[in-house]
């Protein structure tokens, strides 16, 4: 292949010397007709000797373009093209394809990445030095409710503690915030597209993992407590009673303080019972576990409980609005335990709306966007403060007179075993909304 481009360029080279020296011959004896018949052969010669030294320029020209833009689609002729390029094309042809193979390999691997991440219950954000975006997956999108960002600076607008805590959060470092009501953990790292700094920051939520650390720790109090509780007290109230007896039964000589030790004695007795009770009621909080599950109609579920509470809204002239998009929803639960909830969650309804001019409690079921089955307390009463809010599932806090702190703790409890959540919203003087999310 070099040997024919070698002489095709030695047979140029040749032609053009001889009509030099024939221009020059003819130039000497002054045969101008036959001059300028042979300068346009020259003229030609030349114009046809700079193509055939600028063919392969102008092809690797056109290839290193193509390499720059990554334009792997052009294709050189190999076929028809001149002998002195061919090789060279056929190259071209060759480092393209593999250009071509490499791109298309590292773009099903971009895309195998997307779609993991897309997957993922981690949210992920990633952004520049200007702040602007430059991915964000689905979970991420649904955490903050949010279709699209261009600019961190527009997440400033909607949540601005959050784009403080993102701002602040040092590179390789992690912080705990709340989103929507739910614990999230961020964590940051950086790394370098095309020269430029860019920043990556996972929101892990941790909510159920914190909330399940938590019941644990409380079941594991709950249990040592009213071990202790029994233990110590069932001999103290066993022992006033046989006191009691003693004293009723036997003719002990009556003195000045008889009356206030029999007294005594029955005060001992009754408030040690009374704990013992209380050591026993509180018990259940460490023992509730799901008896079956099976598959039941919200309809059902609502109808049993609005007549449950039938007389008791009658009474304090509470308004019960039940509300369902669609009457044939189902949830997969235990019957007996989600109807505990709801009922504990309408009764403090019912005492939160006590001082509205217009009590009205609405019960109402719906599939979220996420395709999970949602259950809502919604009253327009008194309302909380974010602070009581924090408290409310805590086990023995209570707002309440005559509450015991059990009820929420346990609707909490019995909603972990159901592999949901119960969340509330509240505005202070405006109402209260409890969500059970399965």
């Amino acid at each position: 292949m070099s040997k024919r481009y070698e002489i095709s360029l030695t047979v140029r080279v040749a032609f053009l010397f001889i009509s030099l020296s024939l221009a020059a011959f003819c130039l000497a004896n002054a045969k101008y007709n036959l001059l300028i018949m042979l300068g346009s052969l020259l003229i030609y010669q030349v114009v046809n000797f700079i193509q055939f030294i600028n063919k392969t320029n102008t092809e690797l020209a056109q290839f290193i373009e193509a390499v720059q833009y990554r334009d792997f689609s052009l294709q050189f002729a190999e076929k028809n093209a001149p002998v002195s390029v061919r090789q060279l094309r056929k190259a071209f042809n060759q480092i393209n394809n593999t250009f071509k193979q490499l791109s298309s390999e590292k773009e099903e691997q971009f895309q195998y990445l997307q779609k993991v991440l897309e997957l993922v219950d981690t949210g992920i954000l990633s952004y520049n030095a200007e702040g602007e975006i430059g991915w964000m997956n689905e979970s991420l999108k649904k955490m903050l409710n949010v279709p699209y960002l261009r600019n961190l600076s527009s997440l400033e607008k909607r949540d601005e503690s959050l784009y403080d805590a993102i701002v602040s959060l040092k590179t390789g470092s992690n912080n705990l915030v709340k989103i929507a009501g739910k614990q999230v953990l961020l964590a940051k790292t950086a790394f370098m597209v095309n020269n430029e700094r860019a920043e990556l920051i996972a929101f892990q939520n941790v909510n159920e993992a914190i909330e399940d650390t938590e019941a644990q720790a409380y079941q594991k109090l709950l249990r040592v407590m009213t071990h202790e509780i029994m233990n110590s007290v069932a001999p103290i109230a066993s022992l006033a009673g046989t006191i009691q007896n003693r004293l009723n039964k036997e003719n002990f000589p009556k003195s000045e303080y008889f009356d206030d030790i029999e007294l005594g004695i029955l005060t001992i007795k009754n408030r040690s019972e009374n704990l013992l009770k209380f050591a026993d009621t509180y018990r259940t909080l460490s023992k509730v576990a799901v008896s079956s599950f099976s598959t039941i109609y919200v309809r059902d579920l609502f109808e049993n409980v609005e007549l449950l509470l039938e007389s008791n809204l009658e009474q304090k002239g509470v308004e019960l609005e039940v509300v369902m998009k669609d009457w044939e929803m189902t949830l997969e639960a235990d019957n007996a335990l989600i109807e505990q909830v709801l009922i504990n969650l309408l009764i403090n309804a019912v005492d939160a709306v006590k001082e509205a001019s217009e009590p009205k409690i609405r019960l109402s079921a719906y599939v979220s966007d996420e395709a999970r089955p949602v259950i809502e307390v919604r009253d327009n009463g008194t309302g909380m403060s974010v602070e009581m809010m924090d408290k409310i599932f805590v086990p023995f806090f209570t707002s309440k007179k005559n509450g015991s702190g059990i009820g929420l703790s346990l609707s909490k409890q019995i909603m972990a075993l159901h592999k949901g959540a119960i969340l509330v919203e509240s505005v202070e003087g405006k109402g209260t909304v409890f969500k059970l999310i399965f």
